[in-house]
């Protein structure tokens, strides 16, 4: 209780946000485009089912973080304004693509 507590005052706004989830398997994300509420906090969650890492790189959203292979990371988003935020994994630019939707 005392460690939920902890983080709720450290990170006041990740307490609040939405759950979203994104797999990447066969060098891809799935979904590859993923529709969030405009003007909401997120909490992305990313799993890598593949063996190798991938690289979750988006210069519009401002983050980049590395998913070893078969684990999973979180990354917080937003709240965004209304639009296209592209993003890759950066290992394997050719084929794993996709983008958030703020709506």
């Amino acid at each position: 209780m005392k460690r939920l507590l902890l983080t709720a005052l450290l990170m006041p706004w990740a307490a609040h946000a939405d759950d979203y989830m994104l797999t990447i398997k066969d060098h891809q994300f799935q979904p590859a485009e993923l529709p969030i509420p405009a003007g909401t906090k997120i909490k992305l969650t990313v799993e890598n089912q593949d063996a190798t890492p991938e690289e979750f790189d988006s210069f519009s959203l401002n983050r980049e973080k590395v998913i070893t292979g078969h684990s999973t990371a979180t990354i917080y988003i937003g709240p965004l304004t209304p639009g296209r935020y592209p993003f890759t994994g950066e290992f394997h630019a050719t084929t794993a693509q996709g983008a958030i939707i703020a709506q």
